[in-house]
């Protein structure tokens, strides 16, 4: 909890700062692009892929409307991001592939996940 209000907090002193929110933006999307969190992830919904299949992973506005009002999206976007998701467990069928996504803790620092989470959850208001 403290990391997450360290990571807010950073966050708030970048916006005072002077970062208006298309920097926010265009600095979130360069740390998820340099991730390889784009690889997989759209920001909006994207089109049906051109072998019929869904795509590989929910769009993030998706991810946003779906955990919006959930208490907890934080802490299980963030757990989700550093530990990986459970095929079984998706809640995403029939968008989305069946591919599970692989943990990204050796990619992702967990400040960068709270920081990523953070932002893609108020993408939609």
């Amino acid at each position: 909890m403290r990391t997450l209000m360290t990571a807010i907090a950073a966050w708030l002193l970048a916006s005072a700062a002077g970062a208006t929110p298309a920097e926010n933006d265009a600095a979130m999307m360069k740390l998820a692009t340099e991730r390889g969190c784009m690889a997989c992830h759209t920001l909006q919904p994207a089109a049906p892929r051109a072998d019929g299949l869904p795509p590989i992973a929910p769009a993030w506005r998706d991810v946003s409307i779906k955990y919006r009002n959930d208490p907890r999206a934080h802490e299980t976007l963030t757990r989700t991001v550093l530990d990986g998701s459970n095929p079984a467990g998706r809640h995403w069928v029939g968008k989305v592939s069946p591919a599970n996504m692989p943990p990204q803790a050796g990619t992702v620092s967990a400040d960068e996940a709270r920081m990523l989470v953070n932002w893609l959850l108020v993408l939609v208001p």
